[in-house]
């Protein structure tokens, strides 16, 4: 009877998406013309055009009050107004923000019913600009990246519908080559604030709508490198897999140290392999070998470069540089390692927030978020809950930081029983398309040492087929979920904040897992108070090995304290109006402030992660022991200060140079 009645539930549900003719309805619909994910590079011939700025934009209240043919190349927008890009609705007027942890952000006012969305406060954007395509881009591939929509976009060149994709956290790529010409061009988007995607994107955050990410047209020629994924060892091996349109003929490489010094060079012809992939494009495998490279961690980040060219018979026709690093990620004897050590996870949960402009961050306020990390002894970062800008990630590989890259996917709001997206059929398919885009994307950055499949959205098959998908395609990082729990889909036991006695009985029980909780030390108010005891159990029990802090930043926003006055407060989610859904000032649980200034328990964060321990030996003789918690470095960078203070006065200083520990 139970094996009947899942069979008929699935019946049912698959009936009805059949008959949904509305592609932002249909979860098995979430790219149309989407150009497939490629790992982040750019090549030396390329030539791109940005293009942020000014937009003329028209704010519809919902779906059924679009403004029709808006896309036509004629359409009169002078009435529209403006609107920048990026630039989230919230933050140019157009509706309030709103602040929801669980549940979604019709919550109190429509049942939820994926995948279907309600029609009322459904806003909708139209967007339209003009840019122009020069002479010499003509006979090259020209596309268009948008960096990032939430909740989806439709997109239209010179009145002709080019695309559609859905996925709030990954840039959307369409080929417009057919549909631009040289000279002056029309573009079109349309955004929903919801959609069927909508769905699996149930974060504890603002839920704002807009464009949060650079929007650009570029070129590429016409045969061409489509993709390269570099993957390099402690040990100096380096696996190059790169894929071309037909009609390269060979690829040559170059590894370069940091100082830009060649240490090692390869050409790999065509006529080896004529291997292609299920897109027709051809693929080249190489291995090559560095002896004794510097090794990438948090604490040292060493990068390298591969430089590769890509020849037609005729000679070269593109070339690409992509930075990564030596280092090994492995789990062995229940303790994740890094280049062989098992090292501390100092983390904090970071969500891509600026106080002044919501998801749309800066690349300055990104380097100050590390500034703010490093000054913590924080050592890692997890991408709650959803794929960062790829400029966060490269400053993660230049300044040192471990990160685990988390999935677009998140459906708390439905729960976690049999009602889950997990075991839903129609929403299969987007559960491994959002986390398959992110490893494709983002598999050479070497400061990802952890995929994280998603947060808090159940378990079930299709997790089970997004966890088998990443460890075939990346064998060599580990996979993580918290739902997971101890299962056969997660590699790390990652809980949420599970007590320090939970802790304790986990390590004791001969666990094959390592122990890193996903959230943990909710930083909220007057936290932290408990910090000591959770770092004095990693560092007794080696299979526990720390955690990620909620939350990095305060999530409160920059916001006139009254309408069109000038003194600005620190607003949260209650702060606007009493139909929205709010769960009020949950979303302020930082280590620190949202204008990047420290709470008084981030001094506690610090001292608890601290890399550098001092203890008294013999306080009599003036022996003090120093310990170095860091695996990858001695203290010869460092200087000891040493202060002796009688009834409060300081009664002698001095230095240590020259620290050998």
């Amino acid at each position: 009877m139970l094996a009947a009645g899942l069979l008929m539930a699935s019946f049912q549900v698959r009936a009805a998406v059949n008959a949904i003719e509305e592609d932002w309805q249909n979860p098995e619909v979430f790219g149309i013309n989407r150009l497939p994910m490629r790992a982040s590079f750019t090549t030396d011939q390329q030539k791109t055009l940005s293009l942020n700025g000014e937009w003329k934009f028209n704010f519809c209240e919902n779906p059924s009050s679009r403004t029709a043919g808006f896309q036509a190349v004629d359409f009169n927008d002078s009435g529209w107004d403006n609107i920048p890009v990026p630039g989230l609705w919230d933050f140019n007027g157009y509706c309030d923000p709103m602040y929801v942890n669980v549940g979604y952000p019709w919550r109190g006012h429509y049942r939820n019913n994926p995948p279907f969305v309600p029609e009322e406060h459904n806003y909708v954007g139209q967007y339209r600009r003009t840019f122009i395509v020069e002479e010499g881009w003509t006979g090259r591939q020209i596309c268009l990246c948008i960096g990032s929509a939430t909740s989806n976009v439709r997109v239209w060149v010179n009145g002709k519908e080019v695309g559609y994709s859905e996925d709030s956290k990954l840039e959307a790529r369409f080929d417009i080559t057919r549909y631009v010409k040289a000279g002056v061009n029309t573009i079109a988007l349309e955004i929903f604030r919801w959609c069927d995607g909508t769905y699996l994107e149930d974060q504890d955050f603002w839920r704002f709508a807009g464009i949060a990410r650079g929007v650009y047209v570029y070129t590429r020629e016409q045969k061409r490198i489509e993709d390269i994924n570099v993957r390099a060892d402690m040990d100096g091996n380096v696996s190059i897999l790169a894929k071309t349109t037909p009609g390269i003929s060979r690829i040559r490489y170059a590894v370069c140290d940091p100082f830009g010094n060649i240490v090692a060079e390869i050409t790999e012809p065509a006529v080896k392999s004529q291997e292609k992939d299920d897109e027709g494009n051809l693929v080249f495998r190489t291995d090559v070998k560095v002896n004794s490279p510097a090794l990438w961690s948090a604490e040292t980040p060493v990068l390298y470069t591969l430089k590769a060219k890509a020849f037609t018979k005729g000679g070269l026709s593109e070339s690409a540089s992509v930075r990564f690093g030596f280092r090994t990620v492995e789990i062995v004897n229940a303790q994740l390692l890094v280049n062989g050590q098992p090292v501390l996870v100092k983390g904090v949960d970071r969500h891509e927030l600026s106080e002044d402009h919501g998801y749309a961050v800066t690349v300055s306020e990104m380097i100050e978020d590390i500034k703010a990390m490093k000054s913590l002894n924080v050592n890692a970062v997890r991408t709650c809950h959803y794929p960062d800008d790829p400029v966060w990630l490269e400053l993660c590989d230049i300044y040192g930081l471990y990160v685990c890259a988390e999935g677009n996917i998140e459906s708390h709001g439905i729960g976690y029983g049999p009602e889950t997206l997990a075991a839903r059929e129609d929403f299969r398919i987007a559960h491994l398309e959002r986390d398959s885009r992110m490893v494709k994307r983002d598999i050479n950055h070497p400061s990802i040492i952890i995929w994280s499949m998603g947060n808090e959205a159940g378990n079930g098959a299709n997790f089970m087929d997004c966890y088998k998908w990443i460890k075939e395609y990346d064998p060599t990082r580990p996979v993580q979920y918290e739902r997971g729990e101890h299962g056969v889909n997660t590699d790390i036991a990652v809980p949420m904040y599970a007590e320090p006695h939970w802790c304790v009985n986990y390590c004791t029980s001969n666990p094959t897992m390592p122990l890193i909780q996903c959230e943990y030390a909710h930083a909220m108010g007057n936290s932290m108070g408990n910090f000591k005891e959770y770092w004095d159990l990693v560092r007794k029990y080696p299979c526990y090995q720390g955690g990620f802090i909620w939350d990095f930043m305060d999530q409160a926003i920059r916001w006139p304290s009254h309408e069109g006055g000038t003194d600005m407060i620190f607003a949260y989610g209650g702060d606007f109006n009493g139909y929205d859904p709010s769960d009020g000032s949950f979303n302020c649980n930082g280590v620190i402030a949202a204008d990047r200034s420290y709470h008084p328990h981030a001094y506690e964060v610090r001292y608890q992660y601290r890399d550098i321990h001092t203890t008294a030996a013999d306080a009599e003789q003036g022996k003090v022991n120093v310990h170095n918690e860091f695996f990858f470095k001695d203290l010869s960078q460092y200087r000891l200060l040493w202060t002796l203070v009688v009834d409060g006065e300081a009664a002698r200083t001095g230095v240590v140079e020259n620290l050998d520990v």
